[in-house]
């Protein structure tokens, strides 16, 4: 029972304080909006409530970071857990929040009986629930019960984290929570997972085999892809918010992945250099999804409604909004030289390294994923575009967009706080990286004393002596030099020119209906990957009579392949189990008294 009482209750590493300084800078900036999102729109007791359940949720968050007993890990994991699935369900009259809540609850349980099964087998090992002891226990270790518990580890933690396919709850949960709850789920409570890859697969346990990282990096592109091919074919806002979640906890996999991968052939900088990437990324997209989400709340506060076709024309009714929402989807594009451009590059040339560095298969499939990320940051691109383009250009599709007004200064506030965010972090990335390395040589154990990531300051230098440089404030100044001097010669040329009206076809008057949508955006999209979408089209037609068609409604939806062909089987089978062992429990106090008289009968036998 001893071995149950934790020796040391708390852990400050490095580790820790990086990912409690995630959890703050995304909590803060969404409980200042929360002020004003929450206003007006529940009542005072459930006001209330929300921060009750705010404060235990950041709390539990803060906990699950930072205690060094995995015991104690495991209590803060399901108090955050079904804080955050109350919080999911907050809006109980809704009934999709009560179903969002039970896919929730259902599939962040069957995560943590992984994690249970996980701990049980380390306590096994080690005598002890202690990350020290456990770490300790590990060196001695058969390879074969580490691999099983670096998959049971990977399974429940990749719930959590929304790795594919175990990512159906992400779409269902964070459309439905408030949106400064959707902001935190998102930017925070799913990196906690990250941690505890970080913090159990490679701390603690060690990197065992080369395989564990190429297994890391497939999952990681394959959520890549199918993350944001969902995302640009959804036209709930929101939900295109929580499938590119999916796409980027695969992009901060990939340095995760890579760092496992040159753990195991004993390549230390470029492990480190991995780690770096995989951490960076995760900050950014912690700044730049919590503000997307943030401004995504406005939208919906003011509008509400998150289906996207009816939106349209909101930059000049939410100027400021607008300009926070074009700002993150420039961020969350990887666009320069903003935070997510930098993170980004830093994993591209991780890839590069390890390819160099390798030979063979290796090269190839080193070489393929690096490809797949270039394509996903172009897909990403695309969706963002649609995303702003179609809430917020052109006419309002609705009177919800044309009812539009700009929302309080608490949600500007938080809005404003993480959009510079986004900027600092874009600018000061050699500053950043030197931080990062001691996060991730403590994570890795390796001393990093001799290793050297930027030229100075303002350069990064992942190949130093190699011209392979990155300087984002000196690619920011020419960005704006490049902007002010076309903005002169358009200034300079366009005097005495005249401005005429764009030629409509000979329509008397364009409206919303002449306008691109959200479906005709995505179309190209939908046929390209049409072999794994499955779309299909369902045709309405409203008749005056047998000869006369008055109206057609016309919708094209895509397949959810997971849930059709994973999860509704099994979900089948699991009904069908269960009403066969109805037969088990007929009702009949006879049986069941000869239940207990086989049961004692077996313990005499097998107990003597």
């Amino acid at each position: 029972m001893s071995n149950l009482l934790p020796q040391q209750l708390f852990q400050f590493d490095p580790l820790s304080l990086f990912f409690l300084c995630v959890i703050f800078i995304v909590c803060l900036p969404s409980a200042i909006y929360s002020f004003g999102y929450l206003k007006g729109k529940y009542s005072s007791f459930k006001i209330t409530l929300s921060w009750f359940l705010l404060v235990i949720f950041v709390l539990s968050m803060a906990a699950v970071v930072s205690v060094g007993n995995a015991l104690i890990f495991l209590v803060a994991w399901e108090i955050m857990s079904l804080v955050s699935y109350f919080l999911v369900v907050f809006d109980t009259t809704h009934e999709k929040s009560i179903q969002a809540g039970m896919v929730y609850i259902i599939m962040t349980h069957i995560g943590t009986a992984f994690l249970v099964a996980a701990f049980l087998i380390l306590y096994k090992q080690a005598h002890s629930f202690d990350f020290m002891a456990i770490k300790n226990a590990s060196l001695s270790m058969p390879a074969r019960t580490k691999d099983i518990v670096f998959l049971l580890l990977l399974a429940g933690f990749g719930t959590k984290a929304g790795i594919v396919p175990l990512h159906v709850w992400l779409p269902y949960a964070h459309p439905q929570a408030p949106s400064h709850i959707s902001s935190i789920m998102s930017g925070v409570m799913i990196k906690t997972a990250i941690y505890g890859i970080i913090r159990f697969v490679i701390f603690l346990l060690g990197v065992n085999s080369s395989w564990w990282g190429i297994l890391i990096l497939t999952l990681a592109v394959i959520s890549c892809l199918v993350g944001i091919i969902y995302a640009l074919m959804d036209r709930d806002i929101k939900r295109l918010l929580a499938y590119s979640s999916v796409e980027n906890i695969g992009i901060i996999l990939l340095g995760v992945g890579l760092a496992m991968l040159f753990i195991s052939k004993n390549m230390p900088y470029l492990a480190v250099f991995s780690l770096i990437a995989g951490l960076y990324h995760l900050v950014n997209h912690a700044i730049f999804k919590g503000l997307l989400f943030l401004c995504v709340g406005s939208v919906y506060k003011a509008t509400g409604t998150r289906n996207i076709e009816k939106l349209g024309g909101l930059i000049k009714k939410m100027p400021q909004t607008a300009a926070y929402f074009l700002l993150g989807a420039m961020a969350i594009s990887a666009l320069p030289p903003l935070n997510g451009f930098v993170s980004e590059w830093l994993t591209l040339q991780a890839f590069f390294l390890g390819a160099f560095n390798s030979a063979g298969g290796m090269k190839l499939f080193l070489g393929i994923c690096a490809a797949l990320l270039a394509l996903t940051g172009g897909l990403a691109a695309a969706c963002f575009v649609k995303a702003f383009g179609v809430a917020f250009l052109g006419l309002p599709r609705s009177h919800y967009a044309e009812s539009a007004r700009e929302v309080s200064l608490s949600m500007r506030l938080g809005m404003f706080f993480l959009s510079l965010l986004a900027v600092i972090f874009g600018l000061a990335a050699s500053l950043i990286i030197k931080l990062l390395a001691r996060v991730a040589g403590t994570a890795i154990n390796i001393d990093i004393s001799s290793m050297n990531f930027s030229l100075n300051n303002f350069t990064l230098s992942p190949q130093i002596g190699k011209n392979t440089y990155l300087s984002a404030p000196l690619l920011g100044l020419w960005l704006i030099v490049f902007g002010v001097a076309g903005f002169a010669i358009y200034k300079i040329f366009a005097r005495g020119r005249r401005v005429y009206k764009t030629w409509d076809c000979g329509y008397y008057k364009l409206d919303a209906r002449n306008e691109y949508t959200a479906t005709a955006f995505s179309k190209p999209f939908r046929i390209a990957f049409s072999f794994f979408l499955l779309p299909y089209r369902k045709t309405q037609k409203i008749r005056e009579s047998f000869y006369h068609v008055k109206s057609i409604t016309y919708e094209t939806y895509t397949t959810k392949v997971f849930k059709k062909y994973i999860y509704d089987p099994l979900l089948a089978l699991i009904f069908k189990s269960a009403k066969s062992m109805r037969r088990l429990q007929p009702g009949s106090i006879h049986l069941y008294l000869g239940y207990i008289f086989v049961t004692l009968l077996l313990l005499i036998i097998f107990m003597r």
